[in-house]
């Protein structure tokens, strides 16, 4: 036989007896975190899910595929899951001045005015300041605002977004003055006059006069939210708080293949969109997914808007407030539960932990698969930890705000409250997991960071030498569980992400590094190589 037949033959041969498939990645290191946590060797997808997984041997006798990829030893993981974050928020902090990691007021004053230089017109936007960061670590005030900027309304974000400064202009428009008083927020004052600073309610009202950006705008900020976490490994991001209208751009995107990460959206607590998904219904799309409300039962601990049980120990007097009187709760509590939608709540404080436990186990009433969830869960008296067990109440945590806060925390709390504050072995043990996520753009967007933070309970400089409380340190793969099928069973898609299973969506990204035994320093170095959604390479580095 002539040496070309043969070959054509063998060729007919070997492709009639393996099966064909769109890609196949080999020579890796691949992390299922199936039920056994398997690692092997090659992974075969086609139609944007995966086929099989296996040793190299397996998947490359069997299949036969479009591209193959030699991964040279480096690791596969499933692609990363933000269990609570703003995805919107991100990129809309892209478009406004970054105040973060900054040394004084001075010094944000000196970057506002290079700013207000290059972007001449309109209200001048900011976020990402924080006063811990600072020598001087009270709340600023709007002097120098209103001495720069005295035509020009000026707002202000504080790292956690439940604060801001304002100048007199923005005041002026919103018509605050000394006598100025708010449910659920506070207009701080210093000798009886306003200082600019605006806390939660207060802070909420005078952002909804801020003009809204356009359709063209809103969409380049969405596309710049997605560019960020797939950078970061990030194929999933569960939105905390969205109206509507953003739910149905973000659909129409997806439509029309301009987006292509996935999210799953908690819609705001606004009657318009309560009446929107009554109406309509759950949406369920092969990357979107509404089917739950976010609600705020208080502030934050850093602007002292976390309601506590007892003072906080650095202001006598003061124990923070509810953002809602108790009753809304309930009657939303009872509405979320009639609808079968999920009710996710943001509790900071121990007050606020144990009020809105209570309401949820008042409706739940014993153990259920509803799967409500408390978003931060972070200071959480004693007593209560057992209402997460006893009524199925999924904690929702971010491990970077303990080794964030960890440098004030304790004089907010004083020692005792510390020490059951950012508890996330002792809130994990009472249902057997926990989904875990950043908060970004409060925190970083890195869930490598949240990884690290939750196993090494340090900051990114290695702080502190022992780690910050690190009894509640997570296990490795406990923190990987956390970022990936853990977060996706938070919103009931545990049958469809978060693990590398036939069957499943071809979710998943190569690093360069194993987290799972690389040395604690070099985790942080570890870097994303690429980024995949369903089988189609989205990212490369």
């Amino acid at each position: 036989m002539k040496p070309f037949f043969f070959i054509l033959i063998m060729t007919l041969f070997i492709s009639c007896s393996t099966q064909q498939v769109d890609l196949i990645i080999h020579n890796a290191k691949i992390y299922t975190v199936d039920a056994n946590f398997s690692v092997t060797e090659a992974i075969a997808v086609k139609d944007g899910k995966i086929v099989a997984t296996g040793s190299d041997k397996e998947i490359l006798q069997k299949y036969s595929a479009t591209q193959t990829i030699d991964a040279e030893q480096k690791f596969v993981y499933p692609g990363f899951i933000d269990a609570h974050a703003h995805f919107y928020g991100l990129g809309k902090m892209m478009q406004v001045v970054d105040l973060k990691n900054t040394g004084s007021w001075d010094q944000i004053v000196e970057i506002l005015q290079k700013a207000a230089s290059e972007m001449p017109d309109g209200w001048l936007l900011g976020r990402g300041w924080d006063q811990h960061d600072w020598e001087i670590k009270d709340f600023p005030t709007k002097e120098k605002l209103d001495e720069l900027f005295p035509n020009r309304p000026v707002y202000l974000t504080r790292i956690d977004g439940h604060a801001a400064i304002v100048n007199q202009t923005a005041l002026t428009i919103a018509g605050f003055d000394e006598k100025s008083e708010i449910n659920g927020g506070e207009f701080v004052k210093k000798n009886g006059k306003l200082t600019g600073v605006l806390i939660d309610n207060a802070k909420d009202k005078m952002y909804s006069l801020i003009p809204e950006s356009s359709e063209k705008q809103t969409i380049k900020i969405l596309h710049d939210a997605q560019q960020s976490c797939f950078e970061n490994g990030l194929t999933s991001v569960i939105d905390a708080g969205l109206d509507y209208e953003m739910v149905e751009l973000i659909e129409k995107l997806h439509q029309n293949g301009e987006l292509k990460i996935r999210l799953n959206i908690m819609l705001s607590d606004h009657q318009k969109n309560l009446d929107y998904l009554l109406k309509r219904g759950k949406i369920k799309t092969d990357r979107l997914t509404v089917n739950g409300f976010k609600f705020y039962g208080d502030g934050a601990l850093g602007s002292r808007g976390a309601c506590l049980l007892e003072d906080y120990s650095d202001q006598k007097g003061h124990k923070g407030f509810l953002l809602s009187d108790i009753s809304h709760f309930e009657e939303m509590a009872k509405i979320m539960y009639q609808n079968n939608f999920q009710m996710f709540t943001h509790a900071i404080g121990d007050s606020t932990n144990r009020a809105l436990l209570k309401v949820y186990a008042d409706v739940l009433k014993g153990k259920n698969d509803r799967r409500w969830r408390i978003e931060h869960a972070q200071v959480v008296n004693p007593h209560d930890f057992d209402y997460f067990g006893k009524f199925g109440i999924i904690p929702s945590v971010q491990p970077t705000h303990a080794t964030s806060d960890m440098y004030w925390a304790g004089e907010r709390l004083g020692n005792d409250r510390l020490k059951s504050a950012y508890a996330y072995q002792d809130l994990l043990q009472q249902n057997g997991w926990l989904p875990l996520g950043t908060d970004f753009p409060i925190e970083e967007v890195s869930p490598i960071l949240t990884f690290y933070a939750a196993v090494a309970r340090k900051d990114s400089k290695g702080y502190p030498e022992g780690g910050f409380q690190p009894e509640n340190a997570l296990t490795r793969e406990q923190a990987l569980k956390g970022i990936t099928i853990w977060a996706a069973k938070g919103s009931f898609e545990e049958t469809k992400k978060g693990s590398l299973e036939p069957g499943k969506v071809a979710d998943f990204i190569l690093l360069d590094q194993d987290l799972m035994q690389a040395g604690e320093p070099e985790i942080l170095n570890t870097q994303v190589l690429a980024t995949y959604v369903a089988g189609e390479k989205v990212y490369q580095k």
